[in-house]
């Protein structure tokens, strides 16, 4: 079996169980161990809101090395007080004593239901049968990535080799995420793991970097997490010359990072909650960076907007409408919306164009809608997909 998972990097061992967190006894317990330890970074949600993972895991990735990640799925262990802090030191705690290291060389994360007290009982006994199940095997980075899975309803992976002085260097992520999607400097849950020798700093650059270019252009929902979290691991066993500065080496190890955030963002959107297409919206023609960014996340996030994706219906004035409730400059003699190739409409005006061709456009399972502000010379990007009906049956029925 191609092992395509977060286990194919050089030094990482993963397991993925039952522990009965979730109902459904569907698999809610991963664990991810660097027996020779790894440089580590994060970013994490700026919701003001914080889970208890996320508060002891900002603590704990400013360790030297980290040993291990513990995750469950099926409670966020958020808004849940002193206990909750409590609950996510002892997660810590018991991954480090059954792999004989230190809770602060653990980092750990937690995804499901906010609001209600982790069964730490079946946790630990969780992380007990997660470490006994420890393996490099593709099974074993697989059964990871549904172990951290909510409503998403497939397992997102990636994985990307480059040579870098003259070794080779892997790359591999999984990510979760279907609903409450809307991150801003951090995501869902995404775990990447790589074998790149590499600084503590320079290896936090590039995750924020490659994570602001991608699974933060996604929007599903519009709603940030409390639990949000992007971990990276390096253990530095592909044996390339140490990375330590801004050099060549290191910018191919960043676009290839990023590349791989890409796809895996792209998985995401494809795999949101009731989502049959995705799409991508270009801004081009703003007078800033920050004004694109607005533009086409007001795009993305316009619920008529989404709508109108799913039902392949090539509705230009939905667009228009966004960018002008975007609070940005534009000119209007100027602006321009192109959905595909084809251009809607045309310096202010509505263009002749065939809406058979642009159904069509629409209706692949990804599609591009560029706008030209015409106000300056900035671009900026966003993800977004449509808006079903099932979307609403998914979030009207999930157990609170």
């Amino acid at each position: 079996m191609k092992n395509n998972t977060i286990t194919s990097p050089k030094g990482f061992l993963a397991a993925g169980i039952s522990c009965g967190v979730k109902r459904s006894r569907k698999p809610d317990m991963g664990l991810i161990v660097c027996p020779t330890g790894a440089k580590a970074a994060a970013v994490f949600t700026t919701n003001k809101i914080v889970a208890a993972p996320v508060i002891i895991s900002k603590q704990h990735v400013k360790s030297r090395e980290i040993y291990a990640v513990v995750v469950n799925s099926g409670n966020a262990n958020a808004c849940t007080g002193r206990q909750g802090i409590k609950d996510a030191i002892k997660m810590c705690a018991e991954t480090a004593k059954q792999i004989e290291d230190k809770p602060q060389n653990i980092l750990v994360a937690s995804t499901g239901i906010i609001g209600e007290q982790l069964p730490v009982k079946k946790i630990t006994a969780g992380i007990t049968k997660a470490v006994n199940k420890l393996s490099a095997s593709a099974k074993a980075g697989l059964d990871f990535a549904k172990a951290i899975m909510t409503t998403d309803t497939k397992v997102k992976q990636g994985i990307r080799k480059i040579e870098i002085s003259g070794k080779k260097v892997t790359i591999a992520g999984t990510t979760k995420g279907a609903g409450m999607i809307g991150p801003n400097m951090a995501t869902t849950l995404c775990f990447i793991t790589t074998d790149i020798a590499i600084t503590k700093s320079l290896l936090a650059k590039a995750l924020k970097q490659a994570i602001g270019e991608s699974l933060n252009k996604l929007t599903v929902d519009m709603h940030q997490s409390t639990n949000d979290t992007a971990i990276i691991l390096a253990t530095g066993l592909a044996g390339n010359r140490a990375i330590t500065s801004q050099c060549p080496r290191y910018k191919k190890f960043a676009k290839t990072l990023a590349d791989l955030c890409d796809d895996l963002a792209k998985q995401m959107a494809l795999d949101a909650e009731g989502a049959t297409r995705m799409f991508k919206v270009v801004i081009k023609g703003a007078a800033s960076k920050a004004d694109a960014s607005k533009a086409a996340r007001a795009i993305a996030d316009y619920p008529l907007v989404k709508c109108a994706v799913k039902g392949a219906d090539p509705n230009w004035g939905r667009i228009i409408c966004a960018v002008g409730s975007a609070g940005i400059k534009l000119n209007l003699g100027k602006l321009s919306c192109k959905i595909g190739a084809i251009s809607v409409f045309k310096n202010g005006k509505p263009a002749s164009f065939d809406t058979k061709k642009a159904s069509k456009v629409i209706s692949q399972p990804e599609h591009t809608i560029t706008v030209d502000l015409g106000a300056g010379k900035a671009s900026d990007f966003c993800y977004g997909c449509d808006l079903t009906s099932e979307y609403v049956s998914i979030n009207a029925d999930y157990h609170t």
